[in-house]
């Protein structure tokens, strides 16, 4: 029976919680040891992905010249990195009093910590640093130095790592999930996360549809039309995207909702499918309210300067997730293990939390590309 990811990570998170209750030490080590053999293979790939899909992503986008294009990426651009920094803002006034006392002592190292019964080293062959800024170039040099060559190996190897992706890593995501959980019950630590977690995920809820409002204010003020009516217009598109948790697949809907709110339709065109991959509002501001309640839960840095670093890298590597099956919160570990210092469990507990928010993020992201084509139909026209 084919299920979908989300029901996968759901059921894997269920079993963990349950046979975490019962399976004797030895067993637990069983999947003790899968989970760090999972993180190094996760590991040595990240940096690869990185290289898959930036580089290829940076050249696709930069090929198309034009002061629309440089209009639409600012756009989106600007509008993602607020919303990184109004959930980083909000988050910062409402989780220390949300999570109280548990803020010090949630996640502890317990003498019933368990060990792998053996570890496997396989290092990176890039640092992350390294691997992101070899991107930024080659994409830079294949959009505007006409290699139609490298283009077509850049194209090529995203295929690879996309596959990759698909086949190796997404199908053992819940078996390490399960693992996660498993070993935190075993400590008696998964009921204070799982309750600490439930608070975020309302924090999120909220903003989510907070960012969506204020997006269809500022769009309804540019053109001097209702934004209420204009959201309402959009709202096929967010249940579509609810339904297939893809901003790609929802294009079309997308297209259609847009240009029934009166968007020329060459403009719609271009700014509809540019945006579904370059506006990532809504998963920007799921993965920083998640990282920050783990920061905050595990005592690390979590001042403004460490997250508005985090928050610009994060808008950019996210440009590589679209149409990968689990390629935001992929492209994501990057910037949580380069900036933020997340270890192999925190980015676990982080894949877990997104993809299990994955579709009201999507839905986030592809309504606010209705308010993004309103706002750079109308500057055109000036």
């Amino acid at each position: 029976m084919k299920i979908g990811l989300l029901p996968r990570i759901l059921i894997a998170i269920v079993l963990g919680i349950v046979f975490g209750q019962f399976l004797n030490e030895e067993l637990v080590r069983v999947f003790v040891t899968f989970n760090a053999l999972f993180s190094q293979l996760l590991g040595f790939l990240i940096p690869i992905i990185i290289v898959g899909l930036i580089t290829s992503a940076i050249g696709e986008i930069g090929s198309q010249a034009g002061k629309l294009l440089l209009m639409t990426v600012g756009i989106a651009y600007l509008d993602t990195v607020f919303c990184g920094l109004l959930s980083y803002t909000t988050g910062q006034a409402l989780f220390p009093s949300m999570l109280g006392q548990t803020m010090a002592s949630a996640l502890p190292e317990t003498p019933q910590a368990l060990g792998p019964y053996f570890q496997l080293q396989i290092p990176p062959i890039l640092d992350i640093m390294s691997a992101l800024l070899f991107s930024f170039i080659l994409g830079i040099c294949i959009a505007y130095g006409e290699l139609p060559t490298l283009k077509a190996i850049a194209v090529e190897f995203k295929e690879v790592v996309s596959k990759t992706i698909g086949h190796l890593i997404i199908p053992l995501l819940p078996l390490y999930i399960f693992g996660i959980f498993l070993t935190m019950t075993y400590s008696g630590q998964v009921w204070s996360i799982m309750s600490i977690f439930a608070r975020v995920i309302v924090v999120i809820f909220v903003l989510h549809l907070f960012i969506l409002l204020y997006q269809f204010l500022l769009a309804g003020a540019v053109v001097h039309r209702n934004p209420f009516r204009l959201l309402w217009t959009m709202l096929p598109a967010y249940m579509t995207a609810l339904g297939t948790s893809s901003s790609a697949a929802t294009i079309p809907v997308t297209l259609r909702q847009t240009l029934k709110n009166g968007v020329s339709e060459g403009i719609a065109g271009f700014v509809v499918p540019l945006c579904a991959t370059i506006h990532m509002s809504g998963s920007v501001m799921k993965i920083t309210s998640c990282a920050l309640a783990i920061c905050l839960l595990n005592g690390m840095p979590s001042d403004l300067g460490t997250f508005l670093q985090f928050i610009l890298m994060l808008c950019v590597v996210l440009v590589a997730a679209p149409g990968v099956p689990g390629g935001s919160i992929m492209a994501a570990l990057a910037p949580l293990a380069s900036i933020l210092g997340f270890d192999s469990d925190q980015q676990a507990l982080m894949i877990a939390l997104y993809i299990a928010l994955d579709s009201f993020g999507t839905a986030c992201n592809v309504t606010g590309d209705g308010a993004i084509a309103l706002v750079v139909d109308k500057l055109r026209k000036r």
